[in-house]
């Protein structure tokens, strides 16, 4: 499918698919949407403790870099994975800005190992950061009681319909630890029936810039 390099409203850089008119990240902004989700609403629930990631569409690596920066930031002893079934090239990482825009130079570093790091190998990005990213369809993910927080950022259920559905809820579910939360850009409907029906408590909280709302659920 044909994808070229798009600025979002906020200046930062995502991938957008024409032939799904799809994109990575919102195009209000690709930056202030990951933080709002994953980190306002998911990392944000922890501090100063271990805590232990699952990403479901690894993508561009944008959620990973942030949560590098935030979670040292909340004193957080972070082990992540990423699972993606069709990795970003790297001439297309080239493109993108999230090191600028964050203005933080420390991170290049840190972004630039995460994406030469091989896939299945769990490596160091810093003494408090870890990374394992594994390249595999998200119904192929069989954990159980793992994770403290999901980050669900598949594609959108218009272009991807089976990758929001009972079954896969269900595999989440069972990924995480009591008391675990998944947190989603994703406010339709039928995902939060789907995700209530293998046992989620969801709420529905305010979204980011261009959309009303988003979903956090909570293994209960």
């Amino acid at each position: 499918m044909k994808r070229k390099i798009i600025t979002t409203a906020d200046g930062s850089k995502t991938i957008h698919i024409e032939d799904w008119n799809e994109q990575y990240h919102s195009k209000h902004g690709a930056i202030q949407e990951a933080y709002h989700v994953f980190i306002k609403n998911g990392l944000n629930l922890f501090e100063n403790q271990n805590v232990s990631i699952l990403e479901i569409g690894f993508g561009t690596g944008l959620n990973a870099i942030i949560t590098y920066l935030e979670g040292a930031k909340k004193n957080l002893d972070v082990t992540y994975t990423g699972v993606e079934a069709y990795p970003v090239s790297m001439e297309e990482l080239c493109l993108l800005n999230y090191v600028d825009q964050l203005d933080e130079k420390t991170l290049k570093s840190a972004f630039e190992k995460m994406h030469i790091a091989n896939w299945g190998d769990r490596v160091s990005i810093s003494e408090i950061f870890s990374l394992q990213k594994q390249q595999k369809n998200f119904q192929e993910i069989s954990d159980e009681e793992v994770f403290d927080l999901i980050y669900f950022d598949a594609f959108g259920a218009r272009v991807q319909p089976e990758l929001w559905t009972v079954s896969v809820f269900s595999r989440m579910y069972n990924a995480l630890k009591k008391d675990g939360y998944l947190v989603t850009y994703s406010a339709k409907g039928s995902v939060r029936r789907a995700m209530q029906e293998v046992g989620f408590n969801v709420e529905r909280l305010p979204g980011p810039p261009g959309k009303r709302e988003m979903l956090r659920a909570k293994k209960i």
